[in-house]
Parts: C-alpha cells; sequence; structure tokens
C-alpha cells in the first residue's frame, strides 16, 4: 500500500448498506481535520467468493449496471471479486467529486481481509470510518478493539453533528481521549457535554470537574453532568436522546477483560444499541 498517505481519513467501504453515510462521514472529517481521504475497499475472503450486494449504494455512472450485474450472480472469482472492488472505488472518487469536496482524495485497494487491512493502516491514518453493519466476518467490535487509531462507526444516514456526548469515566482511555480532544480540530467547534455514570464522590466530582476545566481552557464549549446508574449504556443512552445529541464518544473497551466477562463490555452494549455516529478512542 505504497500510497497510503500519513493523517488521512480513511473511509472502509466494506459496507453495502452504508457506503454513502461513510463517504458522507469522511467527507465532514476530512474538511475538519484538513487530512485527505483514503477510500478503502478491502477484498472479501477468498473462501467466501459469494457476491456482495453494492448495487444501488451509489448510482452516479454508468458503471452502476455492472455492481447490478455482480449481484446477481452467486458466486464471483476472484479477478470478479477485484473488478467490483475497483468499480466501488471510482463510484466512491466520483460521489466525493460531485459533492464538491475540497481535501485530496485517493483509493486504496487491498488484496486481504478489512481485519488485516487496518491492522496495516491504523498507525499511520488520524481517522477510521466505517459503517455500523461490517460486511466482513470479523465482529465490529473486534475490530475496535484491536485499532490503534480513533474510530468513527456511523450509521446511514450520516448527520453532521453539533454537538457531541463525551462519555468519561475516569480510566486510562478516557483521560487520552481528553487529552486528544483538547487538540483535535474535528469537535472544536461543537458543544462537548462531558458526561459521568457513577456515585457522587470526592473523587468522581473532582475527576468530571478538572476534565470540564480542561476542555473550557481548550476553548470547547461544554456542560458536564454526573449521573448515579448502575447500568452505564442505558444512562448514557438516555441523556443523549433527552438532549437530542448527534454524536458519542468514548474510550474503547477501557475495562479489564474479567469486568467484560463478568458484567459486559459498555462498548459493546453501546455499539449495539446506539444510532448516532459513535467516536471510539482506541485503548493503545
Amino acid at each position: 500500500m505504497s500510497n497510503l498517505k500519513p493523517n488521512s481519513v480513511i473511509a472502509c467501504l466494506d459496507c453495502p448498506e452504508h457506503v454513502q453515510a461513510v463517504l458522507d462521514a469522511s467527507m465532514w472529517a476530512s474538511s475538519r481535520l484538513q487530512a485527505s481521504i483514503g477510500l478503502l475497499y478491502a477484498m472479501p475472503n477468498v473462501h467466501q467468493k459469494s457476491a456482495i450486494n453494492y448495487s444501488g449504494c451509489l448510482n452516479i455512472d454508468d458503471e452502476s449496471y455492472l455492481l447490478d450485474q455482480f449481484t446477481n450472480q452467486e458466486h464471483l472469482t476472484s479477478c470478479e471479486l477485484k473488478t467490483q472492488g475497483k468499480i466501488l472505488l471510482r463510484q466512491a472518487s466520483s460521489y466525493c467529486e460531485q459533492q464538491l469536496h475540497k481535501q485530496s482524495v485517493y483509493t486504496l485497494y487491498r488484496h486481504e481481509t478489512l481485519g488485516k487491512s487496518i491492522d496495516y493502516i491504523d498507525d499511520k491514518a488520524q481517522l477510521m470510518v466505517i459503517g455500523h453493519h461490517v460486511a466482513c466476518k470479523v465482529a465490529l467490535s473486534e475490530l475496535v478493539r484491536s485499532s490503534h487509531c480513533p474510530i468513527l462507526v456511523t450509521h446511514a444516514p450520516f448527520s453532521p453533528p453539533s454537538e457531541a456526548l463525551f462519555a468519561f469515566d475516569n480510566r486510562v482511555t478516557a483521560h487520552k481521549m481528553l487529552n486528544w480532544l483538547c487538540k483535535t480540530p474535528l469537535v472544536r467547534t461543537m458543544t462537548i457535554h462531558i458526561v459521568m455514570v457513577g456515585k457522587e464522590t470526592t473523587e468522581n466530582c473532582d475527576a468530571l470537574r478538572e476534565a470540564y476545566a480542561r476542555l473550557r481552557q481548550a476553548g470547547i464549549r461544554c456542560k458536564r453532568q454526573l449521573m448515579d446508574s448502575r447500568d452505564v449504556s442505558a444512562a448514557l443512552s438516555y441523556y443523549q436522546a433527552e438532549h437530542n445529541i448527534g454524536l458519542l464518544m468514548s474510550g474503547a473497551f477501557g475495562q479489564s477483560r474479567l469486568r467484560e466477562l463478568l458484567q459486559g463490555s459498555d462498548t459493546k452494549k453501546l455499539l449495539d444499541c446506539v444510532q448516532t455516529p459513535y467516536l471510539l478512542f482506541p485503548k493503545f
């Protein structure tokens, strides 16, 4: 992948139902970060030759009928899978051009699975954007867990958010994300609701107040809220819906494996239930 540009926004096009949403979210992030967009197509596993239905995801040029033809076939050869990917990348590039996107757009074709492609990319990318229903066999939560790069998971359609909920739990990953939020232009013009779910202890109150002060010092409009609840994902989902917040942000899988085994993962629960874009910051 010699044409990979450092600090790009990588748009993962493996999810047919979310191709346009991934492109819209990538262009939104790219404009804010002043970064190039790398359009990534990871070829399906060679043992899984069934056609992926990309027909209708971007009907913008004369090649759309070719994607329809591939979809009508029960199985595709490796050559046909490659052709399908190349057509999709060309259509995605054309879509970005039609939207008058000002940052540069380039394509990345990987002859391997999405999981392996992300392993290669995420040390060099600034942000990855992925659809909520990934087409590959690797679970979305496992892709997020193994990443070293912030990941924006989006549903369709994508709506540019004006406010964001930062789920702050006072763990190491949350503090790393706090440092990142204070520097990144991605959220600079938003109002951030920093929400902590836990008991109203001196430790929690001090940690929330300090995080709030950090964001304010960085010039970010923000609000803070401490919620006493035993169900973290339910409390965050309620607050987000109550305040009509268009973006959820949190550290990814900050809990220990043992706690996840005993109580379940808050990140996985939120991935399963959230209906807005969800920005996850890596644990590493």
